[in-house]
């Protein structure tokens, strides 16, 4: 059985956007959808920011944005960058100097907001650095920072003032013949950001940017967005993906591929299906997967486990995955490999063996898909 069955009713047919570039990067049309982050650490200490860069690329992210807010951070830039293994985005706000300072530092997009970074003159000069520099540029609009005139003219933050706000900074890059830009319309309301994105998904031909802003903690900032992001990216929203989490940038990479993972727009590292544990479990179901899922981390290839605690779903689980472990009784359970049954494990010996099973099986996918693209 195939690792990853392609069904037609899991299909999800993306909406036709234009292709631009963060780097190396390709963001919309057929690209995959890119997982970002954002430091968290001090710019201007150069080396802890190195440090968080580099371990969210581990994690797996596509890109990663540092935010800029004064000339000694747009100053650290350029050694960040040089030690980058990801392409970075320049975040800023307020002073559009920083944004052509960053520019100049080697950053691959620059990330504006309408709300704050000036008029129509300032952007220009923007653009020019952006051009100047092979840099493009995100627009990123947030209800938390809409421009007077626009919050004056509808009351409050709403899709059609989010929108607007967009479309505007759209008119200004395109009148000035730039086009290598993505466009956000965040918001920390669900139900506020899936409107606007809507939309403006139906305004615009632009790569989008998706992100629920300022989500929350771990648990209820990946519910946000799990939500959020998980509805437009069903309806063929989204081309590259934030989440924005009070948590190490590490775990918002994490919670990005998860949530790609179980929409099948992506796929890497080792998805893990487990049942929740009862009385009728053969084994600790909870020690077990959270054993697995820190010594499983480094796989990067896409392969399906499932451990399941009894008889019940186990074998029906197993036939869907490329390993599986079902609990049976007398400390022993079933091991499954590509839907068959194998060989009866020892509880005691699981974890490991599962370990070995899964890098070996991991090699063999590896060293398939290479031959391929040697062919």
């Amino acid at each position: 059985m195939p690792h990853n069955p392609i069904r037609p009713w899991r299909n999800i047919e993306r909406r036709r956007s234009r292709r631009i570039m963060v780097g190396r990067v390709a963001v919309g049309g057929d690209a995959p959808i890119s997982v970002q982050t954002m430091t968290n650490t001090l710019t201007t200490d150069v080396a802890a920011t190195i440090a968080q860069v580099q371990r969210c690329a581990v994690a797996g992210a596509d890109i990663v944005r540092i935010s800029t807010p004064d000339r000694e951070s747009t100053q650290a830039l350029k050694a960040i960058i040089a030690e980058s293994p990801v392409p970075i985005v320049a975040d800023i706000h307020f002073h559009y100097k920083r944004a052509i300072e960053a520019a100049e530092a080697g950053a691959a997009c620059l990330r504006i907001n309408p709300g704050n970074i000036g008029d129509a003159a300032r952007v220009r000069e923007v653009i020019r650095a952006a051009k100047d520099h092979g840099c493009s540029i995100r627009i990123g609009v947030n209800a938390g920072s809409l421009e007077k005139h626009l919050l004056e003219r509808y009351g409050e933050p709403c899709p059609e003032a989010m929108v607007e706000s967009g479309l505007d900074h759209i008119r200004i890059l395109q009148d000035n013949d730039f086009h290598e830009f993505k466009i956000s319309v965040k918001a920390s309301d669900v139900f506020l950001a899936a409107a606007a994105y809507q939309q403006l998904a139906d305004a615009t031909d632009a790569p989008i940017h998706l992100g629920i802003t300022e989500a929350g903690g771990m648990l209820s900032g990946t519910v946000k967005s799990a939500i959020g992001l998980g509805n437009l990216l069903w309806m063929g929203i989204g081309d590259t993906i934030r989440v924005s989490l009070s948590a190490d940038p590490v775990e918002e990479v994490k919670v990005g591929f998860e949530i790609l993972k179980s929409l099948g727009l992506r796929h890497r590292g080792v998805t893990i299906i487990s049942c929740p544990s009862c009385a009728r479990q053969g084994f600790d179901v909870i020690r077990t997967v959270a054993a697995l899922e820190e010594r499983l981390s480094h796989i990067t290839t896409s392969m399906s486990l499932s451990i399941i605690g009894c008889v019940v779903n186990g074998p029906g689980e197993a036939l869907m995955t490329d390993i599986g472990f079902t609990g049976g009784g007398a400390g022993s359970g079933m091991v499954y490999l590509a839907g068959k049954q194998s060989h009866k494990l020892g509880n005691d010996r699981m974890i490991d063996h599962i370990v070995e099973l899964v890098e070996a099986k991991a090699a063999e996918l590896e060293a398939k898909t290479a031959s391929e693209a040697a062919e």
